[in-house]
């Protein structure tokens, strides 16, 4: 079942997506489970906006795949390397994003998102199916000249609309066997599967759960495959995983002057 968060005549709701038509939902289907209406509107006339907004946080997943690691010259991590966006890094597909202008070097990273739906602490590898609502599509756009120089990636990776997620939630996934391709104005870039993961999703949600209690909506980004590199003023990213859908984000750099 795929969850698409959306802006109709100006108010946000919630909806099932059924080829070009979309069900509205009475509620936050995060907190109030999937309650169908008898409403429904075609796709092309609501905009998609980012499928969650995290109430919690971000964790993101660092050098998840041997391959990216040894891309940008960094050993392969023994335990899963950790860190955060907040939540006004978070925006929708097709949303254009504005480039810092404190950064030269902005990479795309197309990412398995992990939407946690209920409260999970300590979760044990065989129960973590049991806390995951679904997942989307995300992009872990990130200041690499930044993240180069600074010990902490607060600000290589958290920048507002560093992470852009949709187009929707899946509820139905099997994680372990996805392919991951990201398009850069039509030129593919990436183009791996979850099977290559240092660490399985599984195994993160586990990791992760035992340091933080994840709440309803929290986002698990869990790491890209290698291909990534820096994008430009005007350029279009287009993040696609199987059985997802594509996440599209434009990005733009400050006028001056």
């Amino acid at each position: 079942m795929r969850i698409a968060r959306f802006v109709h005549r100006d108010d946000f709701h919630y909806g099932v997506v059924e080829n070009d038509t979309i069900t509205v939902l009475a509620n936050d289907p995060m907190y109030a489970g999937i309650v169908p209406t008898t409403q429904t509107l075609k796709f092309d006339d609501v905009r998609l906006v980012t499928p969650i907004l995290p109430r919690s946080k971000v964790v993101g997943v660092g050098r998840n795949w041997q391959a990216h690691a040894e891309e940008l010259g960094n050993e392969v991590p023994t335990s899963p390397l950790l860190f955060f966006k907040p939540n006004t890094s978070v925006v929708g597909t097709d949303e254009p994003v504005m480039l810092p202008d404190w950064t030269e070097e902005v990479s795309y990273e197309a990412e398995l998102a992990v939407i946690i739906g209920r409260i999970a602490k300590d979760v044990p590898i065989d129960r973590v199916d049991e806390v995951i609502f679904g997942y989307t599509v995300g992009n872990d756009l990130t200041a690499r000249d930044v993240q180069r120089v600074e010990d902490q990636w607060a600000r290589a990776k958290g920048f507002d609309g560093s992470c852009p997620l949709g187009p929707w939630i899946e509820t139905e996934l099997d994680p372990d066997n996805v392919q991951i391709r990201s398009w850069v104005d039509g030129e593919l870039r990436q183009n791996g599967n979850t099977q290559d993961m240092i660490f399985d999703v599984r195994t993160l949600v586990s990791y992760i759960s035992e340091a933080f209690t994840l709440l309803p909506g929290d986002v698990i980004l869990t790491g890209t495959p290698a291909g990534v590199g820096t994008i430009y003023d005007g350029q279009t990213v287009e993040c696609e995983i199987q059985d997802i859908g594509t996440l599209s984000t434009t990005v733009r750099r400050p006028t001056v002057g």
